[in-house]
């Protein structure tokens, strides 16, 4: 297919994920995507085990019968729309810039090494940002833009190409880590994932809550990364370092950590889906960049 011209206006499906649980919130992200300027946008918003209602024009609904989790919900979405690009947006989330799809979408075009792209989020409210919202072992300001291995998931725009050599959002997972295998999937195919902190998408600080099925879940899919991803003998480093960090974590707080070893031997015991090794030029160019996948 023969590139777009600089002046053609970019084409995106947009994937919108919700429960249904909030209007409010899911009326503003979606507000926000019909605002946006010099793009053609293909938006669908999947309900998962809920069917969308009260949508205005030019965005179709997608009822899914069951929550089918997080990644699933997402890759039915994108059987739904149609674009070269992809950009993912939770319910939650909502773009305070018209022009923020059409600057994304010229990062991208400027700079082919860049396959996925994450912008900083921010509170709309002026709430502190989480540090978990940036990417990185190293925070530093959310201003600054670098090359990342994982993501926040809630808002990413990615070219439909790369998106369907990575294989997609890793089904299995349900919730938790699949901004992980999915960045680490970008890597594999020579390209970067890119943290943008030129570029904001808002969205409400949360506390999140933490609940048995969290620290299972995360325990779980971290092991199922490894699994999925890494070649054996960089499988206990990758697990072992994670599961250190985890018992400092949560020394104090011994009913989590006993739900996250149920995770973790959960990880071991069940079959974690398809399994894709990195190459061995892709954990190189991770460790060049400062991140190689043992952390």
């Amino acid at each position: 297919m023969p590139a777009a011209s600089a002046s053609t206006p970019p084409t995106i499906g947009v994937v919108v994920l919700t429960q249904g649980r909030r209007p409010d919130d899911l009326d503003r992200g979606i507000r926000s995507l019909l605002a946006q300027q010099d793009v053609r946008l293909d938006i669908v918003c999947v309900g998962n085990g809920w069917q969308p209602t009260g949508l205005p024009d030019g965005v179709a609904a997608l009822a899914l019968p069951e929550n089918l989790g997080i990644p699933a919900g997402r890759n039915r979405g994108v059987e739904h729309v149609t674009g070269d690009y992809l950009f993912f947006l939770d319910d939650d989330a909502s773009l305070p810039d018209p022009r923020f799809l059409i600057e994304a979408v010229g990062m991208l075009r400027a700079d082919p090494s860049i396959g996925l792209l994450q912008p900083q989020v921010v509170d709309p409210a002026g709430l502190t940002a989480p540090r978990r919202w940036i990417p990185r072992i190293r925070k530093g300001e959310a201003t600054h833009s670098s090359a990342v291995f994982s993501v926040w998931e809630g808002a990413v725009l990615l070219p439909r190409r790369v998106f369907d050599a990575t294989g997609g959002w890793a089904e299995p997972f349900f919730y938790a880590h699949e901004g992980i295998e999915l960045a680490w999937r970008v890597w594999d195919q020579g390209l970067r994932t890119w943290y943008a902190g030129n570029l904001v998408a808002n969205h409400p600080v949360i506390l999140p809550t933490r609940h048995a099925d969290f620290y299972r879940l995360n325990a779980r899919n971290r092991v199922w990364i490894a699994r999925r991803n890494l070649p054996a003998v960089l499988m206990p480093f990758y697990v072992g370092s994670w599961t250190a960090i985890q018992v400092l974590r949560g020394a104090r707080n011994r009913p989590a950590l006993a739900a996250w070893f149920r995770g973790w031997r959960e990880g071991w015991a069940t079959d974690p889906g398809e399994r894709r090794r990195l190459h061995a030029r892709t954990i190189w160019r991770m460790t060049l960049a400062g991140r190689p996948p043992v952390i």
